[in-house]
């Protein structure tokens, strides 16, 4: 969300950071909105005001008789009455106008962030890692791993497109990443373990900028409670309306869990294998920091997952988003990319993003400034540590053997109960 306060004052500055995301200016009808809105609030308050004198005017004027000024001042108060509560109603009106038109405002780039129209304008800042050489031709995961328990059969009869039915060794192995994730990010990086609701309120997807504009994108109840896209919403609406201490700051928060979209956007896209499914778990990372914290805890946060990945031994890349490709709620991502050699290409498998203040004002979550006693917005932070699901891929991809196995990562032994290998089915 956006603070109409500051876009009244720099109404330039807001629609040229707009025209960077490649959008139309929005400055002046938003600013025509708030003077509405307050020039209402004003002309009540001066009527209220009236309204309060004239009454005790007419006292006075009964009191002395004077009957023809208390039915003059009697009229104004009528009028008054009937005037201030349509006037209440249009204030109304035009704040429900107001906060419509900024909640669907995505938030402005940081300064750093390129321009571009999408995915290929994306700048490249790092690379870890070599490709592995095979011997052989190495397979898409979607053509190997249903021999090693990776039913994509059972979990279509299930469920339909995009479900999948993991089995055996397979199965344990997705377990083994997912506890090895957890393990790293709360015992080196300093994360704090939670285990949140995947249910939520409108409340806690609407701080979070899931909503209004991506409901479509998510899965709601009959009870009308969403099922989470992503952890994010529960570990960042933790702190949905409270005034922290800064001393509390920075929190960081992880959490393991299932996650569900409708990839309502994402229609004939990766419809083969398990990288794009409507149900996944993810590693995910949450930081709530003071705002003059949040640069640097973005480069933290996304050494934190790219440690994962160097950890598996996987070779990937990371990008600069540019302003067509960032998400609504970012003012600045980095994605990490993984190298699967089925495809021979780079995949997406964690991005990191920097929403700033623009979640905090949703959720009005603020902190105590102790030098100076007042309170500020929160920054909020969020990231993959990683997404399981696709880091299952990238492992099965990397290291499949000629005669269809899988090698286990020597990172992941300690979780697999003596398994060194995923053998096709017999």
């Amino acid at each position: 969300m956006h603070d109409i306060r500051l876009i009244r004052e720099n109404p330039d500055a807001f629609d040229t950071a707009l025209a960077k995301r490649g959008l139309a200016p929005a400055a002046a009808e938003l600013v025509s909105l708030d003077e509405r809105r307050r020039a209402l609030i004003t002309e009540a308050q001066i009527g209220q005001a009236r309204r309060n004198e004239v009454s005790k005017a007419i006292g006075a004027a009964k009191a002395q008789k004077d009957d023809a000024t208390a039915s003059a001042l009697m009229a104004e108060v009528a009028a008054l009455k009937e005037r201030l509560p349509a006037i209440e109603a249009e204030e109304k009106d035009v704040a429900v106008k107001l906060k419509a038109a900024l909640e669907i405002i995505p938030n402005l780039p940081a300064d750093d962030v390129p321009g571009g129209a999408g995915e290929e304008d994306n700048v490249e800042v790092a690379r870890w890692g070599t490709p592995r050489a095979f011997d052989f031709t190495p397979r898409e995961h979607a053509d190997l791993a249903p021999a090693l328990g990776m039913d994509f059969e059972t979990g279509a009869r299930l469920s339909g497109a995009r479900f999948t039915f993991l089995r055996g060794d397979m199965a344990r192995l997705h377990r083994a990443l997912g506890q090895f994730m957890l393990d790293v990010q709360t015992r080196e990086h300093g994360y704090e373990e939670c285990n949140p609701p995947v249910l939520v309120r409108d409340e806690a997807m609407y701080g979070t900028d899931k909503l209004p504009k991506f409901a479509e994108d998510s899965f709601r109840t009959t009870d009308d409670r969403f099922l989470i896209p992503t952890s994010e919403v529960s570990l960042t609406a933790s702190v949905m309306g409270e005034l922290l201490d800064e001393s509390a700051l920075p929190l960081r928060l992880t959490a393991l869990t299932l996650c569900f979209r409708s990839e309502a956007g994402a229609a004939g896209r990766d419809t083969r294998g398990f990288i794009r499914q409507h149900q996944f778990e993810k590693c995910e990372l949450v930081s709530v920091v003071r705002p003059e914290d949040s640069e640097a805890e973005h480069e933290r946060m996304t050494r934190a997952a790219g440690t994962i990945l160097e950890r598996l031994d996987l070779p990937y890349r990371k990008l600069l988003l540019c302003t067509g490709d960032m998400g609504f709620g970012a003012r600045k991502t980095y994605d990490l990319e993984v190298w699967l050699p089925g495809q021979g290409a780079f995949r997406e498998i964690s991005s990191c993003s920097n929403t700033g203040a623009f979640q905090a004002r949703r959720m009005n979550t603020r902190y105590r400034v102790a030098a100076e006693k007042t309170t500020e917005f929160v920054h909020t932070l969020n990231g993959s540590g990683l997404a399981v699901g696709r880091t299952l891929v990238a492992v099965i991809e990397n290291y499949q053997n000629a005669d269809g196995s899988v090698t286990v990562p020597n990172a992941l032994l300690p979780y697999m109960g003596g398994i060194h290998r995923l053998e096709p089915r017999r």
